[in-house]
């Protein structure tokens, strides 16, 4: 995973007048984690890391959100390892070579043995309903979460804790601070800020930033081909759900 900033001369300049000075985060931004906790982490990982509180591990979205966000993550991973792409709000298997890590093998394999439903919105459905305890699983594996039971003896549950606040945190600050100084994202952060924009963990990520960060990233996920018809997808299932979920 390439999380180093753009060079100096790829960095986005904004128009004269158009965009104000950058400004400082308005919660404070914790050391980064350490680089062997950040070369293990994936996609579907740094989401789950964003959508909870990364010294609790309490829920920052409703739970249909974030298992809709990791079911994309997984999605945009296998895209990113060159398995599958997006055409017309359809899943299309490009390469279906087993992927090293368990989880991407187990969606892949998923994909080819359904080769008749190709509808991004069934997948991302189908895929929500396993998502949350398939990467908290891996996660735990890599050492990035640790198993907590809360709750009285006869209702217990299991609930994942970061094992380290800054590692939990890295993701936050770095897009946060990227977006703060207009920053064009690589294509992994593009993804991540994608994911959080379409879940709605927007007002989080860009919290105190200007109107033009906003708008700068809406403007760099339109030009994401071929992941931008994954996020409107993903954007319109959790719209939806977030409807639901306020009128029922």
């Amino acid at each position: 995973m390439n999380t180093t900033p753009p060079a100096a001369s790829d960095e986005y300049v904004p128009p004269p007048g158009v965009y104000a000075e950058p400004v400082a985060a308005s919660r404070p931004v914790r050391a980064v984690g350490s680089a062997a906790a950040q070369s293990t982490m994936r996609l579907a990982d740094e989401f789950f890391y964003l959508a909870h509180d990364d010294q609790t591990g309490r829920p920052r979205l409703f739970e249909s959100a974030t298992a809709h966000g990791l079911a994309a993550a997984l999605l945009a991973e296998l895209h990113n390892e060159g398995r599958i792409t997006f055409v017309g709000r359809q899943v299309r298997v490009i390469n279906a070579a087993p992927p090293k890590d368990w989880l991407q093998h187990l969606v892949l394999d998923r994909l080819v043995a359904e080769p008749g439903h190709t509808a991004t919105r069934t997948w991302l459905a189908f895929l929500s309903t396993t998502a949350y305890e398939q990467v908290a699983t891996r996660m735990w594996q890599l050492g990035l979460l640790q198993q907590r039971q809360v709750g009285r003896l006869w209702r217990q549950r299991t609930v994942y804790v970061p094992t380290d606040v800054n590692t939990a945190a890295w993701s936050w600050a770095r897009l946060s601070y990227q977006l703060r100084n207009y920053q064009p994202l690589n294509s992994f952060d593009l993804a991540l800020a994608g994911l959080a924009l379409h879940t709605q963990l927007d007002p989080i990520l860009l919290d105190g930033t200007p109107p033009a960060a906003r708008a700068l990233l809406r403007q760099q996920i339109e030009h994401a081909l071929p992941l931008r018809e994954l996020l409107a997808d993903l954007g319109a299932v959790v719209g939806g759900a977030v409807l639901s979920h306020r009128t029922s």
